[in-house]
């Protein structure tokens, strides 16, 4: 991530006593790095690390909860006390990396600051305290890391370098895996040969490379085409056919593949990114509840990001109707797939006696924190309001025989510290891909309606 340097002479500062290597990079973080990502003091490789004493004391009102951020804050107090043993944070730590961690008190803003920024908040501290640290070892070597924009921007105001935290981000969205392909020129007697034996070696397709395993490709001559899928085990292209899920047809060859995914039972992890209306959420449910014997449960999560970032306890009633307003999008595609058959059929009547009987539930995702999750059909909507960490951790709870479906669209991002490059949908995608029990799929057309179209694509 940083360029590595030779380090030199040893500056000792003023106000805390620790002595600087002369050469070597200091930067200052913020509270909310340590909330996104508890080992980021571990990402800065042999340059210093310094924490404002004003996030020691921030990082105490987060360490109550069960929200990640929360389990973070209590994590990298464990982190650091297990580091520093006996040793005094204010002289420095050496880390093995070569760097050094350092706890740092100096929040004192000089006049040009308090002219600036009088209100004294938490960021202007840590402000401050990058500030005074550039003045004293020199503003091309002071760097202030930051995921909230506005502190960057005051930062840089004030001659600071800032920078977000990179760790963990996708460098090029534009190159990220979107899990399908268009092949365009195929001989016609390829498509001919893949529908009459259903698959063909992957030798004689005529690809020069080797796709990844679950890949998918909508193969074309003019006005023939075929969809087919790489199943690497066999070295082979696998003709897809277009099927229902539970009374739902796929309109595009996106949805097709999608649903080949959620129902191949070789891939235990799939991930559907892309726009609302596409029919992510739809198409994993249909599919889970098609399967549904396979497995002892259907679970649909959402992680909850209550609006203006207040938390939900200041809404009315118990915790089952503080939930319902943010579950509400789930029972809608529930009520979807309920549609497609008449009030008096059996496929109609077992959806409500799946959710009566708990055997589908939707629910928080908070609550499947410490579960061992074994046989079930776990569906994770809007994962792109997640943590690369958070999606590792709900990964860890898949027991025997559960597949894990994430669904959502990275640049619909409702949390401050996240965006289309670093939240845990992007992350997972970017780092799943060429794994052969993965499968992913970009969709990229809508299907909920014409207007509701237009307005998706409306920049």
């Amino acid at each position: 991530m940083f360029p590595a340097v030779i380090a030199g002479v040893r500056r000792r500062s003023e106000r805390t006593g620790y002595m600087f290597d002369n050469d070597n990079k200091i930067f200052v973080l913020d509270t909310n790095v340590v909330l996104y990502d508890y080992r980021c003091i571990y990402s800065f490789e042999e340059h210093s690390v310094v924490i404002p004493i004003t996030l020691l004391e921030e990082i105490d009102r987060f360490k109550r909860g069960n929200e990640i951020i929360n389990f973070n804050a209590r994590e990298f107090s464990r982190e650091l006390d297990s580091l520093i043993g006996d040793r005094l944070l204010n002289e420095g730590v050496a880390l093995e990396s070569g760097g050094t961690i350092v706890v740092n008190t100096n929040i004192r803003k000089d006049e040009h600051l308090r002219e600036i920024f009088w209100e004294d908040t938490p960021d202007h501290r840590i402000l401050s305290l990058a500030y005074n640290l550039a003045r004293e070892h020199g503003f091309g070597r002071v760097f202030l890391v930051s995921k909230d924009i506005n502190l960057r921007m005051k930062a840089k105001s004030v001659g600071l370098m800032a920078e977000d935290y990179e760790t963990g981000k996708v460098k090029d969205l534009d190159e990220l895996y979107t899990g399908k392909n268009l092949v365009e020129e195929v001989p016609s007697e390829l498509i001919d040969a893949i529908y009459r034996e259903g698959s063909i070696r992957l030798d004689d397709s005529g690809m020069a490379v080797e796709p990844h395993p679950n890949e998918f490709f909508i193969m074309r001559n003019g006005t023939k085409s075929i969809l087919t899928t790489y199943m690497k085990d066999d070295r082979a292209l696998r003709l897809v056919e277009k099927k229902k899920a539970y009374g739902i047809t796929p309109r595009n060859a996106e949805q097709t593949f999608a649903l080949n995914a959620l129902l191949n039972p070789a891939t235990s992890l799939v991930t559907l990114s892309g726009k609302a209306g596409t029919g992510k959420t739809l198409m994993a449910l249909a599919a889970a509840l098609e399967c549904r014997r396979e497995y002892k449960q259907i679970l649909l999560a959402k992680p909850i990001i209550p609006l203006s970032n207040r938390d939900i306890g200041y809404l009315p009633g118990d915790i089952q109707s503080k939930l319902d307003p943010y579950m509400q999008p789930l029972f809608d595609n529930l009520s979807v797939i309920k549609n497609q058959f008449d009030e008096e059929s059996e496929d109609f009547r077992r959806i409500s006696q799946m959710v009566a009987n708990e055997k589908l539930l939707i629910m928080a995702l908070a609550y499947i924190r410490g579960r061992s999750l074994s046989k079930v059909f776990f569906i994770v909507d809007e994962a792109q309001n997640l943590t690369p960490h958070e999606v590792k951790t709900i990964i860890t709870r898949a027991g025997e025989g559960t597949k894990i479906v994430f669904t959502g669209d990275p640049y619909q991002i409702d949390t401050p510290y996240l965006d289309s490059r670093s939240c845990g949908l992007t992350y997972l995608i970017d780092k799943m891909k060429g794994q052969r029990l993965y499968a992913h799929v970009t969709l990229e057309k809508g299907e909920r309606s014409q207007l509701a179209e237009l307005a998706s694509n409306l920049r």
